[in-house]
């Protein structure tokens, strides 16, 4: 049976930042011993206040960084040749992976079936070249690398969240419960947030024939007044990948963990391994119940710090300073 998490007596610091919300700081169970095995093992760990993003970071808001600063993204500039030794020289160019739907039902074990390596893609281009943000600047930026998103960190005066304060502030005060929002993953029929609705990766039942992202806050917001948590696009994390969390009592809860070292974080079976990986949370419109479950607040994924996508971006946290 889920709980009200139990809060830590911290003063929460004046004035807030426009758009974020407090979160006290707390002790709850991270993880999931119940879905994928990169969730396990399910742990005590405790978290300080910190202030977050009520909404992922829009295409407005990017934009606006983007004027103010003149930065220019990975996807919008060619991959440098000497660290992709072997890559096809059409694949050299400005670029980004799109999801595209399939024509019909095929195999789930290959995502390449779905994933087009799209030449133009990029944040203000979402499906290829000859799109736009007209009608989505307020919608998540997507195909946001992490160069791209510690940028837009550094700029805003904030930070990223760690897996822990992610997950934390994602629960809404839900400690130990299935969803952000509860047990059930649409209460009372009520589609709660922006996952995949239909036959993976082929059909979608959502109004208008919509495969994409949805307007930041069109879902009901968790506990703590935090929309999106849940679905619409994954969310980088401060933390480098790891798979080696191990068990904690409520006695023993490990205070702000901080994830593994980016030494650890390669994927083994990468060619060339040479791409370190930080955590995403959160799942995405993507996300389906025959293919990846992972619309729950414990959920995760590994993705290369080099790469960006259509269903990836951000929220930013802001933490007192001597936490920081």
């Amino acid at each position: 049976m889920s709980s009200v998490a139990p809060t830590l007596s911290r003063a929460k610091p004046q004035p807030a930042p426009a758009g974020m919300v407090w979160i006290d700081g707390g002790r709850f169970r991270m993880g999931s011993d119940q879905h994928y095995a990169e969730e396990a093992p399910a742990r005590w760990v405790e978290v300080d206040g910190f202030w977050i993003d009520a909404m992922p970071v829009t295409n407005r808001q990017f934009s606006r960084f983007v004027r103010e600063t003149g930065w220019v993204t990975v996807a919008e500039q060619a991959p440098d040749p000497a660290q992709y030794p072997g890559a096809l020289p059409e694949y050299l160019a400005p670029a980004s992976l799109v999801f595209t739907p399939t024509a019909g039902p095929v195999p789930l074990d290959d995502l390449r079936a779905w994933w087009t390596y799209t030449l133009g893609a990029d944040w203000r281009h979402p499906t290829g070249p000859d799109s736009s943000l007209t009608g989505r600047l307020d919608h998540p930026v997507v195909h946001v690398a992490w160069a791209d998103v510690d940028a837009y960190v550094r700029w805003a005066g904030k930070t990223l969240p760690t897996e822990a304060e992610w997950e934390f502030a994602a629960r809404g005060g839900l400690d130990g419960a299935e969803y952000a929002w509860g047990e059930e993953m649409t209460p009372q029929g009520q589609v709660m947030a922006n996952t995949w609705l239909g036959r993976f990766p082929f059909e979608t039942l959502k109004r208008g024939h919509n495969f994409r992202t949805s307007r930041v806050g069109a879902f009901p917001a968790n506990g703590y007044g935090l929309s999106d948590m849940i679905g619409n696009v994954w969310e980088w994390t401060q933390d480098w990948w790891s798979t080696s969390a191990k068990a904690a009592s409520p006695c023993c809860a490990p205070r702000n963990p901080r994830g593994g070292d980016q030494a650890d974080s390669y994927a083994p079976d990468c060619p060339g391994g040479d791409i370190p990986r930080k955590v995403l949370k959160g799942g995405s419109h993507l996300c389906a119940p025959s293919y990846c479950r992972r619309y729950r607040p414990a959920a995760r994924h590994a993705q290369p710090i080099d790469t960006s996508t259509s269903h990836i971006g951000f929220r930013c946290v802001v933490r007192p300073a001597s936490e920081s």
